[in-house]
Order: C-alpha cells, then sequence, then structure tokens
C-alpha cells in the first residue's frame, strides 16, 4: 500500500517533467530544429558549462505576468532564462542561459528579476557570472517593463564591474539595446554562423541607410571579432565556446579580493637557448612575439585573448611557473609593431582587466611609435593611445618589461617604462631605445653638415652609425637606472620567475579619489 507522501513525490515529479517540457518550449521538434541549426538548448549548454551534477536552479516556476495582446494564453515556466549556480573545475560561479524557444528568449519583467538575482547573488558571493545569451530582444508586449528589466541588468553589469569577472557567450541573437549588457562585462564570446550582435539589425539599416547588409557581415562573430573588436573570441561551434569559458576561468580569479589559481611547478633549468635566434640581426626584418612568449612562459599555457583583431598587439594570458600572469606584447609581424587606435584600446582595456583581479603584467616589447597619418589623428589617436598610457599608470599589480628591440619616442613610455610605474624593466642586447629611428633622428640632427658634404649618402651612413652607437642601445637608459638589467635573451625566463615571486607581496596604494577621469 502506496503513503500518502508518495503520491505527492509522483506529482512533484509529474510536474517537473511538464515544466521540463515548458522550459524547451513545445518538446523535442523544437530541439531538433535547434540542433539542425548547430545550436544546444539552453539546458544543453548549462549541462556542458558546469561540473556534472552541481548545477542548482532557482526560479523554475516563475512565470510572466503580463495579460496583454495573447500572453494570458502562454504560459511556461521559467519564462525564457535557466538561472542559478554550480562549479567548474570546482569553483563556484553563477550563470544563466536563455531559451530562444520560449518566446525567442525575449526579456520579460519576470525574465529580468531572475537574471538580476543571481548578478546580486554573485557579487555577494564573490563568484564569477556566466552569461549565455540567445534572445531576441525586449518583450514587445510588456513595452516599458521590459525595458525597465534591461536598466536593471545594465546597472548590476557596472556595479559588478570589477568585483567579479563577467563573461558573456553570444550563442544566437543579441540585438537592440540587449547588446549593451554583454558589452559591458569583461569577455565577449560569439559563435560562428549562428550568433549576432547589433544595435539595429539589416533590415532597419537598409531602410535608413539603403545598405544591404547580412546579418552575418553586420554582427557575426568574424565581423566582431577581426573589425570591431566587440567579441573577444570567435569560436566555430557552441562546444568550443563553452570550451574556451572553462579555459579562461582557470586563469582569472573568484573575485577582485582573490588571487589566480595557480598550478604545482617543479623549477628546473629555465635557460631557454631558442630565444637567442628570435629577434634578426637587421633591425627592419619582423619576427613573431608570438615565438618570445612561448619561450618564456609554462609550455602549453598561452591563452591568447582577441587574437584577430588588432593584431599589431598580442594579448593574453600564461603561466610563468604554475603563477596565472597576464602579457601585453607588441608585434613586429604586424604593421611593425606600432601602436595605432585599435591597438591602444586593446592594450588597455586588457591591462585594466589584470589590474581589477590582481593578475601581476608582463610586458614584452619592440615598438617603433604611433602610427602616422590622417586617418590615426582624426580619428584620436591621442585620446586613443592615452588610454593605454592611463591603464599601465594606474594599474598596482607586479609589472614588469622586457625590450627585445625597438622603444621609440612616446610609445617607449607608454609601454610600461620605469617612468609610469613598472617595476622591474629588462632589455636584451638587441634594444633600440631612443627618441626616434637612428636615420630619421641623423637627418634631422646633422641636416646641415649632410646637405654641405660632397658625398651626402656617406655623411649620413656615417652619421647614422654614430647615432646608433650613442643612443640605440639598452646602456644608456640602464646607467640612469630606466632599464634594471640587460640580459641575454636565453636568461630571461629565470629572470621574470624570480622578478615575479619577488614582487608577490607588491602593495601600492594610489591617491584617495572617487576614481580617475580616463580618456574615454
Amino acid at each position: 500500500m502506496s503513503k500518502p507522501h508518495d503520491h505527492q513525490n509522483e506529482k512533484f515529479t509529474e510536474l517537473n517533467r511538464k515544466n521540463q517540457e515548458a522550459l524547451l518550449g513545445g518538446g523535442v521538434k523544437r530541439i531538433e530544429q535547434q540542433h539542425s541549426r548547430g545550436k544546444l538548448t539552453a539546458r544543453e549548454r548549462i549541462h556542458l558549462l558546469l561540473d556534472e551534477g552541481t548545477f542548482e536552479e532557482l526560479g523554475k516556476f516563475v512565470m510572466h505576468r503580463a495579460r496583454d495582446f495573447g500572453l494570458d494564453k502562454e504560459h511556461y515556466l521559467g519564462d525564457g532564462v535557466v538561472t542559478g549556480y554550480g562549479r567548474i573545475n570546482g569553483r563556484l560561479v553563477y550563470v544563466f542561459s536563455q531559451d530562444f524557444t520560449v518566446f525567442g528568449g525575449s526579456l520579460s519583467e519576470t525574465h529580468a528579476e531572475k537574471i538580476v538575482k543571481i548578478m546580486d547573488l554573485a557579487m555577494k558571493n564573490g563568484a564569477p557570472l556566466i552569461g549565455l545569451n540567445d534572445s531576441g530582444g525586449a518583450r514587445i508586449q510588456e513595452g516599458v517593463v521590459s525595458l525597465g528589466g534591461y536598466a536593471d541588468i545594465f546597472y548590476r553589469n557596472v556595479m559588478a564591474s570589477g568585483v567579479v569577472p563577467q563573461i558573456s557567450a553570444i550563442m544566437g541573437p543579441c540585438a537592440g539595446g540587449a547588446v549593451y549588457s554583454p558589452a559591458m562585462t569583461d569577455f565577449i564570446f560569439m559563435v560562428e554562423n549562428t550568433s549576432f550582435m547589433f544595435v539595429t539589425g539589416p533590415n532597419v539599416v537598409k531602410t535608413v541607410t539603403h545598405e544591404n547588409v547580412t546579418a552575418e557581415e553586420l554582427g557575426g562573430a568574424i565581423t566582431h571579432s577581426t573589425k570591431s573588436g566587440v567579441t573577444h573570441f570567435a569560436c566555430a561551434n557552441e562546444a568550443e565556446c563553452i570550451r574556451y569559458i572553462k579555459q579562461l576561468l582557470s586563469y582569472i580569479p573568484q573575485n577582485c579580493e582573490d588571487e589566480a589559481p595557480r598550478i604545482p611547478y617543479t623549477p628546473s633549468n629555465e635557460r631557454r637557448p631558442a630565444l637567442d635566434s628570435i629577434v634578426p640581426e637587421n633591425p627592419n626584418q619582423p619576427y613573431d612575439m608570438r615565438d618570445v612568449i612561448l619561450g618564456v612562459v609554462d609550455e602549453g599555457s598561452f591563452f591568447e585573448v582577441h587574437k584577430n583583431f588588432a593584431e599589431n598587439i598580442v594579448v593574453g594570458f600564461a603561466r610563468l611557473a604554475g603563477r596565472s600572469i597576464g602579457i601585453v606584447g607588441n608585434q613586429p609581424a604586424a604593421l611593425a609593431g606600432v601602436l595605432d587606435i585599435h591597438s591602444s584600446v586593446k592594450g588597455a582595456r586588457f591591462v585594466r582587466f589584470c589590474d581589477s583581479f590582481n593578475i601581476p603584467l608582463l610586458v614584452l616589447e619592440d615598438v617603433p611609435g604611433f602610427l602616422p597619418g590622417t586617418d590615426q589623428e582624426w580619428n584620436a589617436i591621442i585620446t586613443n593611445g592615452a588610454k593605454l598610457l592611463y591603464a599601465f599608470s594606474e594599474a598596482t599589480v607586479p609589472r614588469v618589461t622586457v625590450i627585445t628591440r625597438k622603444a621609440y619616442g612616446g610609445a617607449y613610455d607608454v609601454m610600461n617604462s620605469k617612468h609610469i610605474g613598472a617595476d622591474m624593466n629588462y632589455a636584451w642586447p638587441t634594444a633600440e631605445i631612443a627618441v626616434m629611428g637612428a636615420k630619421g633622428a641623423s637627418e634631422i640632427i646633422f641636416k646641415k653638415e649632410i646637405s654641405e658634404a660632397t658625398d651626402p649618402e656617406a655623411k649620413l651612413n656615417e652619421k647614422v652609425d654614430e647615432y646608433t652607437r650613442k643612443f640605440a642601445n639598452p646602456y644608456r637608459a640602464a646607467h640612469r637606472g630606466y632599464i634594471d638589467e640587460v640580459i641575454f635573451p636565453d636568461q630571461t625566463r629565470e629572470k621574470l620567475i624570480t622578478a615575479f615571486a619577488m614582487l608577490e607581496n607588491k602593495v601600492a596604494v594610489l591617491p584617495k579619489k572617487k576614481h580617475g577621469n580616463i580618456p574615454l
């Protein structure tokens, strides 16, 4: 004979089953449609993201409150978003996953309330927040109430900024005002061919500007990872996207008061002879700064961020003797490694993230200056270049610079020089620290001598050699104390391990103020 509570359990189980069907927005057919487009369901995404058996759902039985325009006839438990908490590699995270099969994942009052609840929990408990976005935007039938819901989320994005890491994965449409929540998070992932971000869609663009453009061209993953820089990672599919999110989390702490996770490391011979042959003898010949990075960091640990955008600067995370660090490096293989508008902004944002979350910074410098031209000047290279200068100057985490070759002009100052607060500055013997290149400097300084010479070209070459010997080397800067040590390339890894260990307990206090006014 069955007991009364057995009947209650059966009813609850049946209710849960119906709830699951409702959350899936109509059953198996819709799921199959999602898979045919290369998309997973909201719950499948969470299942892939979190450690097995750790997800605790919140707000499972929430339903929308609106009754206008036919909403009184359709009710789905969960209201188009799955929210809760769980663990990734044993570490607590909070997550929301929008369900496009329920009203197109549109954001209603209750949908927003569910997201806001886990955002508040993430801040109170100091754990990362991950948003899996797949929504058609505000629920039009609810009018201003849905707009208010977005504003509630935006406000918490700002309040959580620098407190806990915020990660956004765009796994479907994200349009209109909805794009501003991911834009204020720390990292954005997009999936090629299935995710889109734009303030106004292709139809509106065509109406207003008469441009014919597809959703993919206007706001797809490739567009935003190469042209706009809106997204940090463009992923081939959703499984890869989730794998990258997990990898990213392994380098960053739970919150602003925590330290990034370390992995065990056993010291051995840290010399790296391969570094000796990377920089070419010809100062005008390019090389790949990634080769330097791979030669310095722990094997297989470099995780590049913003890889396809502003390729003249390389940023990313790595481990050095098991310790998580952030790396910013000029890239001589792209535009000779010059700083321009995009690379300055890319570098500045990465530096500020690392500083927010106590991740030490390594700067690898080979920069001939700022990119000249009307395009750069008219589009505010002055203001944008100042962003990188501001970010480095403000950073209080351990900061170490290695000059591998060129460090010219104002770019030398900007790239974490001793003058703006860098803790340790090293230079390879190939380093050239000067106001400008030897040829350009000689043409200015010795203009009269060269023009009056019987052989101007020979005189120019003579003066170039003279200037190079005197200024285009790291030793004058070392004499002044601007460079702490001139090191051989193969020593770089062991010097960096020692330096970061020495700086581990660094304390730097900024002047008391409400906040600075970064040149935005």
